[in-house]
């Protein structure tokens, strides 16, 4: 008898946890998995740190401390030129996934459909489940990954409530362009459609510029904007995150929140509050040492053989793996695992069709210039593109 919920027993085990444990056992160079391999700023950590000696570590409220907040408030200032309320417009939350699921939880009712852009982060569409909604979606398609806009348009109907959009996107890495985010505007206006934008990656932007959904026009009264510590400040344990809407869909997600986390680690909240308020050279030089990794594993992969598509935001990059022999991504990754010794992401589970993303195999360079070398020197030694 199986004791895992139908809602989630569709769904299979997370990709990630398995290819993990995976490469963990074969010894790999992990270029697979998000996270990065030096810790974040002293002066963020040293934050919580006094936080944790010499402030409270009871509760603080349940929509975060004020603090933080305002952090947020000011950040969000300085990044978009708008006004967030901090004590009725900023929600605290366990990281950007919590917010993603307390925002569709609080908007959504059983029976409603939600868009998404495929490829997608596969909480997606497990919230979708959670609340009894229906997902209808549009893939994104290399090489450039753009957003069909005709197409998308055929999916909106009576029932669509809500379409997330994750810019910069992972895994493709596109930062939608104003056209294509206009698009999407234009739609959610003509069907009365709320927006839900994940912008944990929102630093992290190479040649070109970051637009924002809540800064479209009328768009602020019907977009609810995520965004994390982790990402920003190299500190994915924190699961820190926030949710930033006008006060009638705050309300939503607040009333979500407050059952499923209650409320966020206090010390975690000022050495958050103290990265936001950091000078703007902190996220310059974040931005420009990004870039720098992202060209340096792109020109290694390209040596190789791979065909890769250079990514305009994340940390992610994806890459066609087919020059090296008929594997789906899941064959080619468990081959690099087990017969190279480094490990990647088959990204075929960020689609509903595994077939369209069979063809791609991400890679992270949210890694040391040490570990990204090892690895091209283990992919140079161990692939081979048939004759």
């Amino acid at each position: 008898m199986s004791y895992v919920s139908s809602r989630f027993a569709s769904f299979g085990s997370s990709v990630f946890t398995e290819i993990t444990s995976v490469a963990r056992r074969a010894g790999a160079i992990d270029l697979g998995q998000g996270y990065p391999t030096w810790e974040g700023p002293d002066f963020v950590k040293e934050a919580a740190v006094v936080a944790i000696r010499d402030r409270s570590n009871q509760y603080p409220p349940s929509i975060g401390l004020p603090v933080l907040r305002e952090a947020i408030a000011a950040r969000w200032k300085l990044d978009t030129g708008m006004t967030a309320d901090p004590d009725t417009e900023i929600t605290v939350t366990s990281g950007c996934t919590e917010a993603l699921a307390a925002t569709i939880l609080g908007l959504i009712e059983p029976g409603d459909e939600i868009i998404l852009l495929e490829p997608f982060y596969d909480s997606y569409p497990v919230c979708a489940e959670m609340a009894g909604a229906t997902v209808r979606s549009v893939v994104l398609r290399p090489p450039d990954f753009a957003i069909p806009l005709d197409e998308l348009e055929s999916v909106f109907g009576d029932n669509t409530q809500l379409i997330l959009v994750n810019s910069p996107h992972n895994p493709t890495g596109r930062v939608f362009s104003r056209e294509e985010l206009e698009g999407i505007a234009q739609l959610c206006r003509r069907h009365d459609v709320i927006a839900v934008t994940d912008e944990v990656y929102e630093h992290m932007t190479y040649d070109t510029d970051l637009v924002r959904m809540a800064t479209l026009g009328d768009m602020w009264e019907r977009t609810v904007s995520l965004s994390s510590t982790g990402k920003t400040f190299s500190l994915t344990g924190w699961k820190t995150g926030w949710a930033i809407a006008p006060v009638h869909l705050s309300e939503a997600v607040r009333a979500a929140h407050q059952f499923l986390t209650y409320t966020v680690p206090n010390p975690m909240q000022w050495g958050t509050a103290a990265g936001l308020g950091a000078g703007q050279s902190y996220f310059d030089e974040l931005r420009s040492d990004y870039q720098r990794r992202r060209d340096f594993l792109a020109d290694g992969l390209g040596r190789v053989g791979f065909d890769v598509f250079l990514p305009e935001g994340t940390y992610f990059m994806l890459a066609d793996h087919t020059g090296f022999g008929e594997r789906t991504d899941v064959e080619f990754v468990h081959h690099l695992i087990n017969e190279v010794g480094v490990a990647a992401i088959p990204p075929s589970s960020f689609y509903t069709d595994p077939s369209d993303g069979s063809a791609l195999v991400r890679f992270a360079f949210c890694k040391d210039d040490p570990t990204m070398e090892a690895a091209l020197e283990r992919l140079e030694a161990g692939l081979r593109r048939p004759p």
